[in-house]
């Protein structure tokens, strides 16, 4: 059966120009369709909503990535946050504070590697020198000391006391150091957050690094009095033949020294990217510093042991086999002959310079997240961003 449509004549083919045969008329255009039905617009969004992530490739929206899936009934929405350099500007996660300092080495190495690696280089040379100078000096007291438990000398126990000697008399300026180079990568990190760079000769011009060493130095006497004190009472009891008692002060005088101490690091952990990034005095700052710890106790502390966790045994990776390569090489069991100073000394050297880096971006990069969550720092941060 045909239709109307099929019964109806069908136009004449094209004939060329001159013909009888004019050409057909032009198709009609087809219909527009029916125009989608407009989004609806986002809610407002709630407070403690987590912000909505962006990028390339994501789920979430960016070039090349598909489009976001609709929102939940009631969901909350906000605006993706802001990233000009190494992290975005709002609150961090463990993971971005692990990420970003990464980002800071690789976004700036010449300083962040660079500087480290010359200042540690000096450091752990003259620190070695000096180890092997002060143990020649001692050894033949603590080989007097010795005699009693190794007189023949065949374990060279009296070698190794002389060189723990020497690196406990040398420790302070490897201390010193990493000191003074972690106040100075703090500058370069804050610069990596908005997307800058700065150079060695600008961090090197940074003054107040020298504020850092300071409160270092005082922050050292806080526990150096408090064993002195401990030791004083441990050593006045045995001296009065009160032996139990003794006993009894000294391990607990440990504990509590040892969680006073936790407690005071955490506490000021924030003091040195304060001093290196604030414009105000020194005694102000330190207090600031340690008010901004309040209420972030726990989750400071947890990341700091974590990254100490982390370095602690990239410095076993790096440490253990080369002295294993220094024994085997210079057939000294004991480490103290001057070719295995060196040998370690190198080891030493990169173990910290990779240390010391790491854990300075981790630092001021939990500065900057402590300020975003409770000062607005984001905020502010953003606009000299966009300003340039």
């Amino acid at each position: 059966m045909t239709s109307p449509k099929d019964d109806a004549p069908r136009p004449p083919a094209w004939a060329a120009p001159g013909g009888g045969t004019p050409p057909p008329a032009p198709a009609a255009p087809p219909a527009p369709a029916p125009p989608a039905p407009a989004p609806p617009l986002p809610a407002p969004a709630a407070p403690g909503a987590p912000p909505a992530q962006q990028g390339w490739g994501s789920t979430t929206g960016g070039w090349g990535s598909p489009l976001p899936p609709p929102p939940a009934p009631g969901a909350a929405w906000r605006p993706p946050a802001l990233q000009p350099g190494i992290v975005p500007l709002r609150p961090l996660g463990l993971g971005e504070i692990l990420d970003g300092a990464f980002k800071a080495i690789r976004a700036n190495p010449r300083v962040m590697f660079g500087l480290s690696a010359v200042v540690i280089t000096v450091a752990v040379l003259v620190s070695s020198l000096l180890t092997w100078y002060v143990q020649g000096l001692v050894a033949g007291d603590v080989a007097d000391l010795m005699a009693d438990l190794d007189p023949s000398g065949a374990t060279g126990l009296a070698d190794q006391m002389s060189m723990l000697v020497g690196q406990a008399l040398t420790a302070p300026l490897t201390s010193l150091a990493t000191t003074i180079l972690t106040g100075l990568l703090i500058v370069s990190v804050s610069r990596s957050v908005l997307g800058r760079t700065i150079s060695i000769g600008e961090v090197l011009r940074s003054p107040r690094v020298w504020w850092v060493v300071g409160f270092t130095l005082l922050a050292g006497l806080v526990p150096l009095l408090a064993y002195a004190a401990v030791a004083g009472a441990v050593v006045g009891l045995v001296a009065a033949d009160l032996v139990p008692a003794a006993v009894v002060v000294g391990l607990v005088g440990v504990l509590l020294l040892v969680v006073g101490l936790v407690w005071f690091t955490t506490r000021t952990l924030l003091v040195t990217p304060a001093l290196m990034l604030e414009g105000k005095g020194f005694w102000s700052t330190v207090a600031r510093a340690w008010r901004l710890t309040r209420g972030s106790f726990w989750r400071l502390f947890g990341i700091y042991l974590l990254v100490n966790i982390l370095v602690g045994i990239v410095l076993q990776i790096i440490l253990v086999p080369v002295s294993v390569i220094a024994m085997l090489v210079t057939q000294d069991p004991t480490a103290t002959s001057f070719g295995s100073v060196v040998i370690n000394g190198i080891g030493t050297t990169v173990g910290l310079t990779l240390a010391t880096t790491f854990t300075a971006a981790v630092v001021a990069l939990l500065y900057i997240d402590v300020r975003m969550r409770r000062e607005g720092l984001d905020i502010e941060l953003g606009r000299a961003a966009q300003a340039g």
